[in-house]
């Protein structure tokens, strides 16, 4: 019997994630292995896949998950470096019991994690504590499993191309060598037009950039081949290949949320009146945009797990969230894979006219902040949240409690939620004028000002 207890700060909502060597080891994912193959055999299960992301430490910490998932007597499918939604697509392919992807996602080059499926669900909240709860008290299944390396790479590429409708356009496509470099040249070696990939080269370094292409400052590059080459659009990846970023002719920047509605737009003339999905940091421009599209708006938390879920329940075909993830089950599987909604929003374009520029030009326009991303203590940000929220009870406000706080007034909205996956507090506030915007941003402060909190200073 070997316990194993995992640092506080770890076992996340949606996934498991951490510090290298700080707050997570090898010896972690060796006991993520032994509790997660302990699950999946009980549930009847004998073989699961695992692929890891470009990090420098990924191939020790999948050797080392591995370990823990032989030991309980599974039969494990090694697909190799990749991004995320190839280790998504394997599950899919390959019939496989569930999968483990090792990726710290966006994070900082120290950081690394799990994303995890139980067959071809999401694995998530009390799944995850139950990996905690089975370690502490390792007694885990034993058995004598076995290894098998799968090249799924060529399968995966055609995959993603057999939507495409085979459209011609010219485009920069920025990995920012993250995991999905390669798999983006396979792709753009079969399209029609011209095509530039920066950074390909998967360096768990980041040398070039840091790969969230959130964050506006991570899109210069870019920007600049866009405009320089006179290209069509720019497209850009995080990580680990599930977010994407997108920018427009004149490198003016398309939002998560802009992104989606341009989708859905697509979507819906195929799906009439279906639901679309949008997490609760999405513009209400979003929301009043499905409507008028005809379709059903629905607001959701933010999470990818919780996302997939709720699609699932709701038999949505498409849903997005601010930070680039996009899902698609409207002739996918229903995971984000951001090189396949590349290729859709390109389809996209082409049905709506074939100038990202212009129908980005016809989106409602709102005046808002981005989102703002503030330090807050892992064990403090959830009290935050919740002491604000109170107080916003107590004072009869407009308010959604889906995810975190969002509060409507005459003004418009503002957001505050904890990030699962930093120590980080999330606000947002949109109005129709800057007057307004300025007022939202001064509740907003106040509201955690009273919980002893300082707003943002690039608010």
């Amino acid at each position: 019997m070997t316990k194993h207890n995992f640092h506080h700060t770890v076992l996340r909502e949606y996934d498991i994630r951490g510090i290298v060597d700080d707050t997570l080891h090898a010896a972690d994912a060796l006991a993520i292995g032994r509790a997660y193959g302990t699950m999946v055999r009980a549930g009847g299960g004998s073989v699961v896949s695992v692929g890891y992301d470009g990090r420098h430490s990924s191939p020790t910490m999948a050797a080392a998950l591995m370990q823990g998932l032989t030991e309980t007597g599974l039969k494990v499918l090694d697909v190799g470096l990749g991004p995320t939604p190839m280790l998504y697509y394997s599950v899919f392919e390959l019939e496989s019991d569930g999968g483990i992807m090792i990726t710290g996602s966006h994070n900082p080059a120290n950081y690394n994690g799990f994303k995890m499926m139980m067959g071809q669900k999401p694995f998530y909240g009390d799944d995850i504590q139950n990996i905690g709860r089975l370690a502490a008290a390792g007694d885990f299944t034993k058995g004598d499993g076995w290894v098998e390396k799968i090249d799924l790479f060529d399968r995966y590429i055609d995959r993603l191309l057999q939507d495409y409708n085979g459209a011609s356009f010219n485009v920069a496509w920025d990995t920012g060598n993250g995991a999905a470099g390669e798999a983006v040249q396979a792709v753009i070696n079969q399209l029609p037009g011209e095509h530039h990939l920066l950074f390909g080269e998967i360096d768990g370094d980041f040398p070039n950039h840091h790969p969230d292409p959130t964050v506006e400052k991570n899109l210069i590059d870019v920007k600049a081949i866009v405009k320089e080459k006179g290209l069509d659009i720019g497209l850009a990846f995080d990580g680990d290949g599930d977010r994407i970023g997108a920018v427009d002719s004149d490198g003016t920047v398309i939002w998560g949320d802009q992104i989606l509605a341009i989708l859905a737009e697509d979507v819906l003339l195929d799906v009439p009146g279906a639901p679309i999905i949008a997490d609760v940091k999405a513009s209400q421009a979003f929301f009043d945009r499905i409507d008028s599209l005809g379709g059903r708006a629905i607001m959701w938390k933010t999470g990818h797990s919780l996302v997939k879920v709720k699609m699932a329940e709701e038999n949505s075909p498409l849903a997005g969230e601010m930070s680039g993830h996009i899902f698609f089950k409207h002739k996918f599987y229903g995971f984000d894979d951001a090189i396949y909604a590349a290729l859709r929003l390109l389809n996209a374009i082409e049905r709506l006219g074939g100038d990202l520029k212009a129908i980005r030009a016809k989106l409602p326009e709102a005046i808002n902040t981005p989102e703002l991303r503030f330090d807050c203590d892992e064990d403090r940000k959830f009290q935050v949240v919740e002491e604000v929220r109170a107080a916003l009870e107590a004072s009869g406000a407009n308010m959604s409690t889906v995810d975190g706080v969002r509060v409507k007034t005459d003004d418009g909205w503002w957001l505050l939620r904890a990030s699962n996956t930093q120590a980080v507090l999330v606000a947002r506030c949109e109005s129709d004028t800057e007057a307004g915007l300025e007022r939202l941003k001064a509740a907003l402060s106040a509201a955690l000002e009273a919980c002893g909190v300082a707003a943002p200073s690039d608010m």
